[in-house]
């Protein structure tokens, strides 16, 4: 029957069509509650620095913005901006901006930035339904899309705010995937192209193009190995590896490292052996069986030898690049812990905790096996690479809590794949007998509840965990009011109207990028992390007696030190839980004046009051910490992150405080100057009391 003159197969696309476009929608609108909540701002740490350059490209063009060297960053030896980043997500927005005001429509650039993420979100659904759609059918396309707009493990690193890389490299992953399956089934070049040129922008999006770069290949190896080489197989990947690393070559921060890392060796190795496969093949076609065993038999033996040398040799010259550490730690859970701190001490590169599962994925946990099994039944070429992304996201997501927002993808697909299957099994056959009626209604039923559930919990998800950027607070009062805690821009905005344009300040690296984007001042260390040795210096300084980091800070420069202080409010992520990381970092560098075991008591305990250890009492985070914090809360108070009493005395003499904020969260000092006759601020203060 005809409705709207569309005939049933126009009206399933437009029905398609429409489903779709409320997913986008929905994907859309769950992501916008921190601006409801809050207003237009950038959350986070890294996403500031990703705004700030940003800024600089509108206002400067992509000349200025490729070739930027910034002195402010990492003082005194700064930072060549260009080469050091992924462009992707700043050439996107950029982009966006200029396209909406060559149409005369005038939005702030930071508008775009907030709400590029939740754009991006609805893109990536219809990338997953392709996907889905790719693997099974419309309807495990429509299921996928629909679960991928609202999951919680990704929605994670895309609500409105959240400008960092991820934001717009999910889609780019799914898209990519998407097209090199599609470029091996139709086998064409053209194909292929399109997924390189996919893969470029991930490349130039975000350092995750490395698990494309080596599960790909994976895919084609595996096949090889089932004996499912075809031409429309080597054309695909023959033509993807080549131009996809030539394209990714592009990227200065990228550059000559397809050719000789680690990380780039499994798609040459892989590209290598598709050539020989496809010559063998080639061989076959025009001599005997017998001919062709032996043949086969002595170019393996003679390829692999020359390849074993090949490598050896390379890398006894340096000229493939061994593993990097944070290669070993996705391997090795204990391995940053050890041997780089700096990795181990980010809360997001810790394993994943067995609830953080249920947390970001719900019902489609046990969704997602179901879909595996699924895609052994069929087992085509399509399910291979299913199943090995599944393997592999699965492990990484459960080495490194972070890469769940990777596993995601592949688990609402599969999730997609599952149901799409229980739904052919009980709508699309009819009804048997009475008896099979009422199963069949209680499974479908049972479907359903679940469905909806996964969606009641991640929109709760949603509101109540991944809503707050942590540069804004909120908390609640015993009566259930609402209280905005604004330390943090309070604490910036002193420091860019109070502090002349050249001061440098020194804080922990988590506050860099905050610093330089919303103080605009110089500071020692931000969250690029890139040398070990000058944030082991702020460690350093940080956890050294008060006259010993006095002279190191006159020697880098120092003009004010920013700490975090969360005793007064209760907020666990300051400056005092995170001592201990700034101690091991220090001691890997500098192991004869920093030692983690003096910052424990006799008893061993982590103390702050007056059973600390004598280090923990004198060094500088300490004092900043504490400093008149006992006048205000009272002699008998405790500190309500560490359930502890406070110090009874803390004294300061070579740095003095220049402002703290309205809830004690942010504290700012100044190094004071030499005195004028050369005497410690100590003996000046007492010749100055008498």
């Amino acid at each position: 029957m005809k409705v709207l003159g569309l005939s049933a197969v126009d009206q399933t696309r437009l029905l398609r069509i429409c489903i779709l476009g409320l997913i986008s929608i929905v994907a859309i609108g769950s992501r916008l509650y921190s601006v409801l909540r809050f207003e237009s701002v950038i959350h986070e740490f890294d996403p500031w620095f990703n705004y700030r350059t940003t800024k600089y490209l509108v206002h400067h063009g992509f000349e200025k913005f490729w070739n930027w060297f910034d002195e402010s960053a990492w003082y005194p030896l700064g930072r060549v901006v260009g080469g050091t980043l992924y462009p992707g997500i700043m050439v996107t927005s950029a982009a966006i901006y200029n396209a909406l005001h060559a149409l005369n429509i005038p939005v702030d650039i930071r508008n775009v930035c907030v709400f590029l993420a939740p754009g991006f979100s609805a893109l990536t659904a219809i990338a997953t339904y392709q996907l889905g759609k790719e693997v099974k059918n419309e309807t495990a396309g429509l299921l996928a899309a629909a679960f991928m707009g609202v999951a919680p493990g990704y929605i994670s690193r895309s609500v409105a705010g959240s400008y960092d890389n991820e934001g717009i490299a999910i889609f780019l992953l799914v898209l990519t995937f998407w097209l090199w399956l599609r470029a091996v089934r139709v086998g064409s070049a053209m194909s292929a192209a399109v997924c390189a040129l996919s893969y470029f922008y991930m490349v130039s999006a975000w350092g995750g193009y490395v698990f494309i770069i080596n599960l790909i290949p994976l895919h084609v190896c595996v096949l090889l190995a089932m004996g499912r080489f075809s031409n429309r197989l080597y054309v695909a990947y023959s033509t993807f590896y080549a131009l996809g690393t030539l394209a990714s070559m592009q990227i200065p921060f990228v550059g000559f490292q397809p050719t000789f890392t680690s990380e780039h060796m499994a798609a040459l190795g892989a590209f290598g052996l598709i050539q020989v496969v496809a010559a063998a093949y080639y061989v076959r076609a025009r001599i005997t069986a017998v001919q062709f065993r032996t043949f086969v038999a002595c170019a393996a033996v003679l390829v692999a030898a020359l390849l074993a040398c090949v490598l050896v040799v390379l890398s006894m010259r340096g000229a493939v690049a061994p593993w990097t550490g944070r290669f070993y730690s996705l391997w090795d859970t204990a391995y940053a812990k050890v041997h780089i701190p700096i990795i181990a001490s980010v809360s997001e590169h810790q394993p994943t905790a067995w609830p953080n599962f249920f947390f970001d994925l719900n019902v489609l946990i046990w969704l997602f096996p179901a879909g595996i099994y699924f895609s052994f039944r069929e087992l085509s070429d399509n399910h291979v690479f299913l199943i090995l992304y599944s393997v592999f996201a699965a492990y990484f997501a459960g080495v490194m809590v972070r890469l769940i927002l990777t596993l995601t993808p592949i688990v609402c697909v599969l999730a997609g794949v599952a149901v799409a299957n229980v739904f052919e099994a009980y709508l699309s056959h009819s009804p048997g007998p009475g008896v099979a009626q009422v199963p069949r209604a209680a499974i479908m039923g049972a479907l359903l509840f679940l469905l909806c559930s996964f969606q009641w919990h991640s929109s709760w998800i949603t509101s109540t965990a991944y809503s707050s950027p942590s540069v804004v607070l909120a908390s609640r009062g015993p009566d259930g009011s609402h209280h905005i805690i604004d330390d943090f821009r309070e604490a910036y905005y002193w420091l860019r109207r109070n502090t002349e344009p050249h001061e440098r300040v020194l804080s922990w690296w988590d506050y860099g990028y905050q610093l330089a984007g919303m103080a605009d001042r110089p500071t020692l260390v931000d969250n690029n992390t890139w040398n070990n040795t000058h944030i082991a210096t702020v460690g350093r300084i940080m956890a050294s007696d008060e006259d010993t980091a006095y002279d190191l800070a006159r020697r880098h420069d120092v003009d004010y030190v920013l700490v975090v202080f969360g005793a007064m409010l209760g907020y666990s992520g300051d400056d005092i839980n995170k001592f201990l990381w700034m101690i091991r970092i220090a001691q890997g560098v500098y192991p004869n004046d920093v030692r983690e075991q003096d910052f424990f008591n006799s008893a061993g305990e982590y103390a702050i009051g007056d059973t600390a250890s004598k280090a923990m009492r004198e060094s500088l985070l300490h004092k900043l910490c504490y400093y008149r914090f006992g006048d205000v809360m009272g002699a008998q108070a405790f500190d309500r992150v560490r359930k502890q009493r406070l110090p009874s005395s803390v004294t300061l003499h070579n740095f003095e405080e220049a402002y703290t904020t309205e809830n004690w969260m942010v504290r700012i000092y100044r190094v004071k100057d030499l005195d004028n006759l050369g005497r410690s601020h100590k003996n000046a203060a007492q010749f100055d009391s008498t």
